[in-house]
Order: structure tokens, then sequence, then C-alpha cells
């Protein structure tokens, strides 16, 4: 097993790609429905210092938990605003499941055809884990999680409301638990694992 300091190596440029590609998802499904406030913010780049907010990468490279960050959007711009934010609240985590699934495609392909050095298939099952992790850590729907945005788009006004006033204060205090109690990974451990096993069984029908 890697010790830490060997790890890094590997982890930082797939916690930077992992980051970079959830938020310009967020920007550019925005700028598609016609909003150009990511564009004029300098969003729409996969240059990972304009998305990096310094305490939530260390947090995700730390703990294993982490966010970016957030892309300013203007749902005013957008034909039909629910469903504009809907969309652009999925295109991170989206975006974030598709690139883990090419890292175990990519893995699978080095492995068989190529004989990739072991540096290359670390990197690549590093960037696999971040971007299933990042994805569902993203969906727990609590502010300012991707995950709150889907449900107060597809809750009725009221109940939005209502469950931003329950929720909204105790946002920190529960990312803060479940970053740090295990609660978080017992959440999503399960989810992420029958994802991979998922694109796993994708796989075997081609290799």
């Amino acid at each position: 097993m890697l010790n830490l300091d060997a790890s890094v190596i590997y982890r930082i440029p797939a916690l930077l790609f992992t980051i970079t590609v959830h938020e310009y998802a967020h920007g550019a499904m925005s700028d598609s429905l016609g909003d150009p406030t990511p564009e004029a913010d300098g969003r729409l780049t996969m240059n990972p210092l304009a998305h990096l907010d310094l305490i939530g990468s260390l947090m995700l490279l730390l703990v294993g938990f982490g966010w970016a960050k957030p892309v300013r959007v203007d749902p005013r711009y957008y034909t039909d605003p629910r469903t504009g934010m809907l969309k652009v609240a999925f295109a991170g985590p989206g975006s974030n499941l598709l690139v883990a699934f090419l890292s175990m495609f990519l893995q699978v392909l080095f492995v068989q055809y190529f004989r990739a050095g072991r540096g290359v298939i670390l990197f690549l099952n590093w960037l696999m884990l971040y971007n299933v992790w990042f994805a569902f850590f993203n969906l727990i729907p609590i502010p300012p999680m991707d995950g709150y945005n889907v449900l107060r788009t597809v809750l009725p006004l009221d109940k939005a409301l209502a469950y931003e006033r329950l929720v909204g204060p105790y946002c920190n205090l529960i990312l803060i638990v479940l970053c740090f109690t295990g609660i978080g990974n017992v959440v999503i451990q399960p989810i992420a694992t029958l994802y991979l096993s998922l694109c796993q069984a994708i796989l075997g029908l081609f290799f």
C-alpha cells in the first residue's frame, strides 16, 4: 500500500482534474442555456486555478470529502428556470460519473493492450475514485451541494422553502459531522460501490 508521500504524486493531479471537470460542467451547462455569467466570471475554463477552494480541496485530499468554489449562475436567462437549474445542478455530478467510467475503461484498456506503467494505472485509479466520490458527495441534499439544488427544483415551492428553513441553518454543522464522523462514508460508499460495479459489468461485456 502506498504511503501518503508516494500517493500524493497521483492524487493531487487527479483531484485537480476532478474539481475542474465538475465546475466546468456546471458553467458550460448554464452557458448553453443562455447564461453569460460563468464566462464573465472566468469559469468556462479547464484551468483548475479558476475553480479551487483551498479549504475544500485540502479536505477532499485529506479526509475524502471536500468542495470547489461554486460557479455563479443566473437562472433568469433560462427559458425554463426550474428545468434549467435542474440541468445545471446535475451537470457537475454527471460529468464526474462519466469521468469515473472513462477512468475505469482506460485502466482496463491500458492493462490488457498497452502494458501501461504502474504510475499511469495508479493515477487513473485515483481519478476514478475521486470522481465517483465527488459526484455522490455533491448529491447530498444539503446547501450548498448540488443535491440540494436538485431537490429544491423538484419540490413544490412551499415545501422547498420549508426544507431550506429546516436544514439551512445547520448545513455547516451537517457537513462537519459527515466529514469527520465517518457517517458520510457509510452513506456514500454503498452507492459508489454499486456504481463502480455497474461500470465494471458494462465493461465486462466488451473486455
